[in-house]
């Protein structure tokens, strides 16, 4: 079977599926908002990845796959499952217990920043250009405009919180360049999602059970419950369904936009529902990493840069007098 060639333009459909991406993933913040009041991090976690590979084990049994057994194939899974759960899921988790769930997503917003260092340096074809130097220096001084002067005087909860949301992003950025061996090894996208968070749930499940003692807490409210549920089947196992339909047809460049997305869901739902406040200073940081990350991309420069020349090219010719 042929696959389909990527589209180098963004289909009208992928734009609404590109949108209900960053609709599910900015509603993790505010699952996470929710139960943090009633569960430690670490069961959140826990359960969040236990659910979601029960979900994708379904999945993979409905399409016709399975898990490879290779022992390479497997040190693979619990890699990327270190990387791209374990640890940016429990940092994000503990961080929105002490921040605002729209701070948090636009500090996660930072993880192409942190990608863009972490390839320069573990690969040999993703170097660092002026123009992504440039993003970067410019997004990281919007980091540092949000965290504000406080983490100059003191490492308060507050600024440790924001510091746990940027290493979940470094570890992000970690993970995309680490996750780029599952092509090497055949291994289908869905299938390294699915093969990930079980791994991680091997991992989590036995240390929440060891720290959090989860039989001796209190019953969470239905909100929680559901709360849970929600990030584990729509935030989690949901969001990979979308996520690698549209990297088979739209290609990791354009999913990445999705990127500039969360922040503005996450926020909303944060604002509307959960009644959180965000200062000027955090308006201003995202501003900053949203153009960082605009130069890093560098889509948006190249077509105002061709607008302009059509523009040029546009204008009348003045007649010459004789």
């Amino acid at each position: 079977m042929t696959q389909a060639p990527i589209q180098k333009t963004i289909a009208a459909s992928d734009w609404a599926l590109l949108g209900l991406l960053s609709v599910v993933w900015g509603g993790s913040f505010l699952f996470v908002g929710v139960a943090v009041k009633e569960l430690p991090p670490l069961t959140i976690v826990a359960l969040r990845v236990c659910l979601a590979a029960l979900a994708l084990q379904i999945v993979l049994r409905v399409m016709g796959l399975r898990l490879p057994r290779e022992r390479q194939a497997w040190a693979a899974f619990f890699g990327m499952g270190i990387l791209n759960n374990v640890i940016p899921f429990s940092l994000i988790v503990w961080g929105q217990s002490h921040i605002a769930s729209g701070l948090a997503s636009i500090l996660n917003a930072t993880t192409p920043l942190f990608t863009v260092i972490v390839a320069h340096y573990l690969t040999a074809d993703e170097k660092l250009t002026g123009s992504r130097l440039g993003g970067v220096l410019v997004g990281f001084v919007g980091v540092a405009v949000m965290i504000g002067s406080a983490a100059l005087t003191s490492l308060n909860t507050n600024v440790l919180a924001q510091l746990a949301v940027l290493g979940a992003a470094l570890s992000y950025g970690l993970s995309g360049v680490f996750g780029r061996r599952f092509k090497t090894l055949g291994i289908p996208p869905l299938v390294a999602a699915a093969g990930q968070v079980t791994a991680s749930s091997c991992m989590l499940l036995p240390v929440s059970l060891l720290v959090d003692r989860p039989w001796t807490l209190a019953m969470p409210s239905t909100a929680t419950v559901l709360s849970i549920l929600a990030l584990a089947l729509v935030s989690t196992a949901f969001a990979y369904l979308i996520f690698f339909r549209l990297l088979a047809r739209a290609g990791a460049t354009n999913v990445g936009l999705v990127t500039f997305l969360i922040p503005v869901s996450a926020i909303l739902f944060g604002v509307l529902i959960l009644g959180e406040t965000l200062e000027g200073r955090h308006f201003a940081g995202m501003a900053l990493i949203a153009a960082g990350l605009m130069l890093i991309d560098g889509r948006p420069g190249a077509a105002l840069a061709r607008s302009f020349k059509a523009g040029a090219k546009s204008e009348p010719r003045p007649v010459p007098r004789r």
